[in-house]
């Protein structure tokens, strides 16, 4: 513990709040060496986090007082140390969600994020950091993880499911999310604090609408109903009924009082806000309708449709006007331009398109993505639209060129929803992830092949001498191959479903696979026999690791958990509980005191195999896929489904 911590921790609290509350006087009277120094200082913003008057956001909020008209007019102020404000700011702001949570993670945080800028004061800050650690902790070797200063703000984390769409507030200063959890969030985009949740659905959250004043929003659900809820009170003022299948898409007209739904029968519907009735249903398609957009006037709706069309209504009279064919794919969703003249269209094949309202002409196509895209969002000035993708990222295209101009990498799942900030500067994405993110807009030979099984390989386990591979398939069976003639020596059947993992004993004499089954089973390789099976999961096994001794395994499961089982006597002999979703990878360190876990709750931890303690945490930007352990015992590396890499080292273990 440094002088600082110590000395610290003997203060009475309200000096130790005097000291913290330190940036704001000091910007109050225009020093800015002190406002500096306390602000680059690991021990001060550690202190801060930690102390249970302020915390993350009150942190962060200090660093705006760079803006201070005072300090502005000192002649001590410096504009590279202003750099250098920002990017620590920055980078807690991007740790936010993570730290609000674990506090522990605040060095390994810093240290993902910020060892690559060659900045005196931030390496002196992480240096300090490194040294102010005597629990063991997971360091970063590389800057794994997002950086400050690019186009990534903020993440709000807190759904338990997918998010499916989300719409801000007209201020911009908030955002209302809506997820497969069967709530709805109202956070702030300042704080990134989730202020108020609506709970009261019975089934998935697939489509919000605001009225025009932010008052209230209308969430449409899986189970066919509509809600109005005030965003004030938190309350569900109205639930609308009469949908005969699932509501796709939401459109409010410009007064508020109405609003369109689209539906999986191929139908629209008009609401009135007001008397909750039914006004008017629109047939025409013939497949699902699955996106919606209203004319500036509110006068037309232009539908889109899995029968690879759009359509132009008349919400007075509700003819269809026009039809607008050409696509060869579903259509999944639409944003027209502010003049109302031309609408953009999202395919399943990958592309948008760009129509012209008043003659139905195709007038240009995008390409660019590599999977389908779900949503569009276009800028206030109408030159540009946003497009998420189910290949996780975002694209910025330029209407005129259909040029892309960016690609916005980070999201670990498909992107599902936007939402534009009013200045056109910002925008908020939804992912599949769980997560909603703020992004800024400026700123080898194959020697031989082996067929047999029926269904995809899923895991490989070579024999000790190098000759014989075990495979397992999807196919519910495992294969026994000689590497040298190519030939299936053996097939495995017992297990009643998948068999995602395999581990062979360090004599390479058995195998153990694990099952979607939930079980594990014990085989011999030289007579084939099943000879032990272990139940005791609540979900399927993904992964599976050998104590160095080889007489006790570690079990990875979906229920979020591993288990260590005695090999010769079939005992579960402990449970490791921390994790909160399903457990992807396992690691043992060479001396089999310590395992390391991957789960898609996007963290690694690191447990005592002894006593089951959790002794380390750190989390990444995505669910991790798999992690493995070096010959030194201490070096880490884990993949994320992301695709990026991490590097990490154990310190003081």
């Amino acid at each position: 513990m440094s002088s600082f911590a110590k000395k610290f921790a003997q203060l009475s609290l309200s000096d130790q709040r005097t000291i913290l509350i330190d940036p704001r006087v000091k910007a109050k009277i225009g020093k800015w060496k002190p406002f500096y120094k306390r602000l680059t200082d690991f021990n001060f913003i550690a202190a801060k986090i930690n102390h249970s008057d302020f915390g993350v956001q009150s942190l962060i909020e200090d660093y705006d007082l760079i803006n201070d008209s005072e300090l502005l007019n000192k002649p001590e102020y410096n504009a590279e140390q202003v750099k250098t404000l920002k990017l620590i700011q920055g980078g807690l702001r991007l740790s936010a969600h993570i730290l609000v949570k674990d506090k522990k993670q605040l060095a390994g945080q810093l240290w993902g994020r910020m060892q690559h800028f060659d900045v005196p004061e931030i390496q002196a800050m992480l240096k300090v950091a490194k040294q102010q650690q005597v629990l063991p902790w997971l360091r970063p070797l590389t800057s794994n993880l997002i950086s400050p200063g690019g186009s990534l703000l903020l993440t709000l984390s807190g759904h338990s499911h997918s998010v499916s769409a989300v719409a801000l507030t007209p201020d911009g200063k908030k955002v209302i999310s809506a997820s497969f959890d069967n709530t709805l969030k109202l956070w702030n985009l300042e704080t990134g604090e989730d202020e108020r949740n609506f709970k009261g659905h019975n089934d998935r959250v697939t489509a919000l609408a605001l009225t025009p004043d932010g008052k209230k929003v209308i969430s449409a659900l899986a189970d066919n109903t509509l809600k109005l809820w005030n965003l004030e009170t938190g309350k569900d003022e109205r639930t609308f009924k009469g949908h005969n299948n699932r509501v796709t898409a939401l459109a409010l007209t410009p007064d508020g009082k109405k609003v369109i739904s689209a539906l999986a029968d191929n139908t629209l519907k008009l609401w009135n806000l007001e008397t909750g009735k039914d006004e008017r249903t629109f047939k025409g398609h013939r497949d699902s309708v699955t996106a919606l957009a209203l004319t500036p006037d509110g006068k037309k709706v232009i539908s889109a449709s899995s029968d690879n069309t759009l359509k132009l209504w008349n919400l007075e009279t509700g003819e269809d006007e026009r039809t607008f064919k050409g696509h060869s794919h579903s259509v999944t969703a639409l944003a027209l331009t502010p003049d109302g003249k031309k609408v953009i269209s999202a395919l399943f094949d990958n592309t948008l398109k760009l129509w012209n309202l008043e003659t139905g002409e195709d007038e240009r196509t995008f390409q660019g993505h590599s999977d389908w895209v779900i949503a569009l969002a276009l800028t206030p000035d109408g030159k540009k639209v946003i497009s998420a993708s189910f290949d996780k990222t975002l694209k910025i295209w330029n209407l005129e060129t259909g040029k892309d101009e960016r690609a916005f990498k980070g999201h670990s799942g498909s992107v599902t929803a936007l939402a534009l900030t009013p200045d056109g500067k910002k925008v908020i994405s939804a992912s599949s992830d769980n997560t909603l993110k703020l992004w800024n807009l400026e700123t080898g030979e194959d020697e031989r092949t082996f067929k047999g099984h029926s269904d995809f390989v899923t895991a490989l386990a070579l024999t000790p001498d190098g000759k014989k591979v075990i495979s397992a398939s999807f196919d519910n069976t495992l294969k026994l191959w000689n590497l040298e003639t190519g030939e299936d020596e053996r097939t495995f059947k017992s297990h009643s479903d998948l068999v995602r993992a395999v581990t062979l004993t360090s004599d390479g004499k058995k195998v153990i696979f694990a099952s979607s089954d939930n079980t594990l089973k014990l085989w011999n390789l030289e007579t084939g026999e099943d000879e032990r099976a272990f139940k005791g999961h609540s979900n399927w096994v993904r992964a599976t690791a050998l104590t160095p001794d080889g007489k006790k395994v570690i079990f990875a499961s979906s229920d979020n958990i591993l288990k260590l089982w005695n090999l010769e006597t079939g005992e579960d002999e402990r449970t490791f509980q921390g994790h909160s979703d399903s457990v992807r990878a396992v690691a043992l360190t060479p001396d089999g005191k310590q395992v390391i876990s991957a789960s898609s709750d996007s963290t690694l931890k690191l447990w005592n195999l002894e006593t089951g303690e959790e002794i380390a945490t750190f989390t990444g930007e995505a669910p991790f896929e798999c992690c493995a352990v070096a010959e030194d015992g201490v070096t880490i590396v884990a993949g994320e489904s992301s695709g990026r890499v991490h590097f990490l080292r154990l310190e003081n273990v």
